[in-house]
């Protein structure tokens, strides 16, 4: 009896197509390529980021702002007037107050804060060195004491004095420098100019205007 035989079919694929070993190697190179297409794309997102991040860190962080002066409230302790001489005295105690809003601190040397009527001055403060912190307000006590012995005569004075209000004008410039990243420090003047109304009948102050 003659023995039959079985032949062996190769087993196609189930969507009934055979891929070739070069059509293996072109799906990887495409696989390949779509990586490095990915990969470049991440790195070019990164770059722009860090642009993005080193501009608003340029704009805002690294970008020094001038310190400004300012005085605080003015607690009148007395004031005299006499309109017939003419003449006055005051003394107050107030606040110097030196305002940092950049992201590093600021030193300043000692400066004066000058007392002046109709530009003659008529006295002075002597302002100590000291540091504003990083985005913060140096706030240093002050007793001013004020008189009319360094004034010429004046007719205006004593019409002043009469009409019940007193004005004068303040000038302050302290000199510093704003430090940075411990590396970068660049000059910057604190600096106000203020002009100070006092009611000589309540002796207090009646509008105090800085800028």
């Amino acid at each position: 009896m003659a023995e039959k035989t079985h032949q062996a079919y190769p087993i196609a694929p189930a969507n009934g197509y055979a891929r070739s070993d070069g059509e293996s190697l072109v799906s990887e190179d495409e696989l390949k390529r779509k990586k490095r297409i990915k990969l470049f794309t991440y790195i070019g997102i990164f770059v722009v980021f860090q642009i993005i991040v080193m501009t608003v860190f340029g704009l805002t962080v690294m970008k020094v702002k001038t310190p400004k002066a300012r005085w605080g409230d003015i607690s009148v302790e007395t004031l005299n007037s006499v309109p017939a001489t003419p003449s006055f005295d005051t003394k107050f105690t107030t606040q110097i107050r030196i305002k940092n809003t950049n992201w590093g601190p600021y030193k300043f040397n000692a400066g004066t804060a000058t007392f002046l009527y109709q530009g003659t001055t008529i006295g002075q403060v002597v302002i100590p060195k000291g540091k504003a912190g990083m985005r913060s307000t140096k706030k240093i006590d002050v007793e001013v004491s004020l008189n009319t012995n360094a004034l010429p005569n004046s007719s205006t004075l004593g019409s002043e004095l009469s009409s019940g209000v007193l004005t004068l004008t303040s000038q302050v410039q302290l000199k510093g420098k704003v430090e940075l990243m411990l590396i970068m420090k660049k000059n910057k003047n604190a600096s106000m100019d203020c002009t100070i109304a006092f009611d000589l009948s309540s002796k207090t102050v009646k509008t105090l205007q800085c800028k």
